[in-house]
Parts: C-alpha cells; structure tokens; sequence
C-alpha cells in the first residue's frame, strides 16, 4: 500500500467567547451561523448559469406536454414511467439499475478529475442555498450589515424585511414542492387542485414534506447538511489524491501574511503576497479558511478563488494565489493527469453508458406474457384434439392504441381457439384466454416447447415479440 499521504493540518478554532459569539467562532457548531458574503467573478458566474440551467429544466420538464399528454410523468401507482413517447414498467427496471451505475461512475471519475464540482454547481443543495442567499441580500443586506443586525435588538423594518424574506423563501419552497410532486403526479391537476383545496390528503402531504424540507435546508440548516449530513463528503477522500483538481491555497507564495499599502514592495516587508483580507472566508459558503489547507467541507465553488483574483487585482499582483490546482502541483511537482484510477472510472463509466444505450434501443413498445391453465394440464375437445388453455397478458407500452397480431409457432396444423387480433389502449394490460388444439397423432412427446408471436405494425415497421411456453399432450 501507498505510504504517500495528503497532511492535514489542525484547524482547531483556538478561541471561543460565548459573550462575544452567538455559537463562538467553531465553524463545526450547528448554533453558529455562516453570513455569505456575496461575490461575483468568473467561476461565480458560471456556477449562476449553470444552476439557473439546472432550476430551469426542473420547473420546466413537467409542464410539457407530448400527444396531449405530461410527457414526463413516473406514475408510481400504476406502475408506469412515461417519458415522452415511452412507457416503462416494472420490467424495465434493468434502465434504472444502469442510470444509476452510470451516475455513480460519473460522478467518481469527475470526483476523481476536478474534486467536489458537482457540490459546488450543481447538487440541489447548493442551488436552492444560494438562491436563498440572494434573497436575503436582496432585502436584509450585505453580509455585514446582517451580522450587524443580527446583533442588536430587531426594530419594525427589520421585522418586516427578515417576514418579507421567509415569505419569498417559502413561495420558493412551495413551487419546488409543488414541481417535485408533480413528476409524479398530473402536475397541472395537482396545482389546480391543491390551491382550490380539492387535492388528495397524500399529495397535499407530500407537497407540504418538500415544501418544508426545502425551506428548512436551504434556508436554515445550508452549510450544516454539507458538514454533518452528505455522505459524499465523507467518502470522497477515498476518490481523492494528489493529481485531483482541488481549490488550493498557494502558502509558499503568499506566506507570510499581513496588511501593507499597494505602493510597499511585500519582500520588503517579509511578507508574502497575501494581505490577510479575509475575504476567501466572508464568501464561502462553509465557513472555511482555504487557507488551512484541503478540509473536507470544502465544495470547490471557486467563491473564494474569485475573491483573491479580484483582491490580487487591486493590489497589482499575479492572479491564482487560491485557485484550481492540485497537491502536487502546490508541491511544486508534475501532476499526472492521466493515471490509472481515472482511465479506470471512465472505461467502465463508458461501458456502463454503451450498456444503457443498448438496453434503451431495444426496449419494445409491447409485452407478452403467457399463463397455463394450472388447473387442467389438457383436455380431450369434442373434436378429439388435445387442448392447452392460455391466458396472454398483452402490455401496451406505447400512449396510442394498438392492435396486435397474434400467432404460435413449434406446433404443426394446431388450432387457435380464440381472437387472434386484439386492439389494446394506450398503457394498458389486456387479458386475453385462449386455447390451442393439436391432433395427439402430431404429438412425437408428451411435452413440446412452444413460441407465441406477437406483431405490431407501427410507422410502417413491424414489432415483433416472442414468448416461450409448453404444450403438453399425450402419446398414442
């Protein structure tokens, strides 16, 4: 085993004054709230677009409609996911089982790459956090200023600006709760009937859980569910390593630090080209102190990257004292981009991919299950034929009506008693009962195996779908 470790450094709050401090300057005390300051930059920017792009496709999805229908709708209580033209069912579950493989290879080779980036632009946690952050800009203030407040006695205007602020929280809570259910649920029904009161106590349960939950994480506990609560913080060292692109923090530049006036050459000084201006730890969102080294609370947002550059700016000095790097790099090393636990996440994230695509191309618009008779292994006709009776559930996957043709192979001069032609709704299961008849004289065993066929002619092209079963008979 590799002895080569990643330091981690002891970042112990040294101080704490209860009278000074509401929850003191412990960063890991879920008492002591964080107060983010706003910040704008490359990397903020993009973090915005990307996370407007991702609440928008969340808002939108539901409302759109395909052959009148929601075109996205898992209908958890009739056992079908419709998705645009498609239905699944229960026995496509093999889909679900490779997106989910495909997500987990995705995020460890891009964990594995560039570190926490799914934390910091795209988990629903973050998004929704910083949306609510920006409310609270908007009508309490700066960071600073809501410190400040938050010190002192409340007075009327800030009553009404801290009830103006939860309002706008919960209005953003409610339409999250209300687009979530509406996946899985008639989205459309499910607005118009929970603001008329003419909704089910399930769904109006269910909308007022995620309402809630959405309020109370993004508004209240924010940085506490990425300390205490996300696994994927926990686990990710495993993914780590010192070629992984990680939010790092220049020492052997910028130490040591201190306070100067722009004209002050720093070297004159003995200082390095940090000033000591705090602002990595003002705008980030975890409370953290890049400066102390890789900690796992870190969600590689970039807030604090684009501080320094803007600060680095203003002072005349080269950009990137905190920014996107690697520990070896820091390390003043060569990092190695491509190496063999990244090839390997991505080979079998891509394997996984083909596999999905594979499955996805051949899913059939149809499905056909066939049911013997328990009761009566057979039976002798009037006609002397020996009888086999079925019973063919017929799964219309597609959202039209289809007729299905029907026919059976591995029997010679058998006789079908029974439609063979069957029109079936749009996602709907069709029991039909029939029965096959063979002269035993046809019969060279007792147990033939059996192939029911099934066709559907759609957009000139014909489906076809085969099912096994037995005949059984007796010998003469």
């Amino acid at each position: 085993m590799s002895q080569e470790r990643i330091k981690i450094k002891d970042v112990t709050p040294q101080e704490f004054n209860p009278k000074t401090h509401k929850g003191g300057d412990d960063r890991f005390n879920p008492s002591n709230r964080i107060y983010v300051r706003a910040m704008k930059g490359v990397y903020q920017q993009l973090r915005q677009r990307m996370g407007w792009v991702m609440m928008g496709l969340f808002l939108i999805l539901p409302w759109i409609t395909y052959n009148d229908r929601q075109a996205i709708l898992l209908d958890i209580g009739r056992q079908q996911f419709k998705i645009f033209g498609t239905t699944f069912w229960p026995q496509d579950l093999t889909l679900l089982a490779s997106l989910l493989m495909v997500a987990a290879f995705a995020l460890f080779f891009v964990t594995t790459f560039l570190g926490r980036v799914w934390c910091g632009y795209m988990c629903p946690q973050t998004v929704w956090t910083f949306i609510y952050i920006w409310f609270e800009e908007k009508l309490e203030g700066p960071a600073n200023k809501r410190r400040t407040q938050d010190s002192k006695a409340i007075t009327r205007e800030l009553a009404l600006r801290k009830t103006l602020k939860h309002v706008a929280w919960l209005a953003v809570a409610l339409i999250s709760g209300l687009t979530f259910v509406g996946y899985f649920l008639p989205i459309r029904e499910l607005v118009t009937g929970f603001f008329t009161f003419n909704t089910s106590m399930l769904a109006a349960f269910w909308v007022l859980f995620f309402t809630f939950c959405t309020y109370g994480n993004a508004g209240w506990m924010r940085s506490i569910v990425c300390i205490h609560m996300c696994p994927y913080s926990r686990f990710q060292s495993a993914m780590f390593d010192k070629d992984t692109y990680i939010v790092g923090y220049d020492a052997e530049r910028g130490e040591k630090r201190g306070p100067r006036s722009r004209k002050k050459d720093p070297k004159e000084l003995g200082l390095g080209d940090c000033i000591d201006c705090n602002l990595c730890v003002q705008v980030c969102p975890t409370g953290i102190d890049i400066r102390d080294g890789l900690q796992y609370e870190c969600i590689n947002c970039g807030a604090c990257v684009d501080a320094c550059n803007q600060t680095m700016d203003k002072m005349g000095y080269p950009r990137d004292l905190i920014t996107y790097t690697t520990e070896h790099k820091l390390e003043g090393k060569k990092t190695r981009v491509l190496r063999p636990k990244l090839i390997g996440y991505g080979a079998v994230m891509l394997a996984m991919f083909g596999l999905m695509a594979f499955l996805i191309a051949n899913v059939q618009p149809m499905g056909l299950d066939v049911i013997r008779d328990r009761n009566q292994l057979f039976r002798i006709n009037t006609e002397g034929l020996v009888e086999n009776t079925y019973t063919l559930k017929i799964l219309n996957k597609t959202q039209q009506s289809a007729t299905y043709q029907l026919s059976v192979t591995g029997l010679e001069d058998v006789q079908w008693y029974g439609p063979k032609q069957v029109e079936v709704s749009a996602g709907e299961i069709y029991n039909l009962p029939i029965s096959l008849g063979v002269d035993p004289y046809e019969l060279d065993k007792p147990i033939v195996d059996i192939q029911f066929v099934m066709e559907l002619q759609q957009d000139e092209e014909t489906a076809h779908l085969i099912t096994d079963s037995r005949f059984i008979g007796e010998l003469r």
